[in-house]
């Protein structure tokens, strides 16, 4: 008797199921707003881009928020004169030693090594060469010099412009000369 009713109940159940099914119309959409996007015309209301132009260039001498432009041009005169005349606005206050470290560690160390001796991970795996150390004296690095390559790159290295903002290549210039510093003793 309990195996018929279990059978009476399945038979039910599958019945009612199949029963309810219909080619002819679509199933049930839950949430059809994830995949029928709304269409909008954003430009199409107003008068500036009665062209047909959907975006515009910039008004001509005008500077992003939050960019600081960088004077000095990506030549052998420019890279002298960012050496000669360029210093880091940062105080000693400002300076982060571990955020500053924290990015070069990211950005530089892969190169240069954590101690900035030129003996990266890349370089003792032979991947690149000739990485010199912070404190060869034929390099004279200063704040203006590591700026400037570190904003449009130099030799084999490319430039971190992109990755790093202004204040935060300035940190890492700053952590640069302490390790040429610590290197130095």
């Amino acid at each position: 008797m309990k195996h018929l009713i279990k059978i009476f109940v399945f038979v039910l159940v599958v019945s009612s199921i199949v029963s309810c099914k219909k080619d002819s119309r679509p199933n049930y959409q839950f949430m059809p707003n994830m995949y029928e996007p709304v269409p909008y015309e954003a430009y199409s209301e107003s008068a500036a881009f009665a062209n047909g132009v959907e975006a515009q260039l910039p008004v001509e001498g005008t500077i992003p928020r939050g960019y600081t432009p960088f004077e000095i041009d990506n030549t052998t005169a420019g890279y002298e004169e960012a050496k000669a005349n360029l210093v880091n606005p940062l105080t000693a206050g400002e300076f982060d030693e571990d955020k500053a470290k924290a990015l070069y560690d990211i950005y530089c160390g892969i190169c240069h090594g954590n101690k900035g001796n030129g003996q990266g991970n890349l370089v003792k795996r032979e991947k690149i060469l000739g990485i010199p150390s912070y404190d060869d004296a034929g390099r004279a690095i200063n704040a203006g010099s590591i700026y400037h390559t570190i904003y449009y790159g130099k030799n084999a290295m490319g430039s971190y412009a992109n990755q790093l903002n202004e204040e935060e290549r300035w940190q890492v210039v700053a952590y640069v000369l302490k390790l040429k510093a610590d290197l130095e003793k």
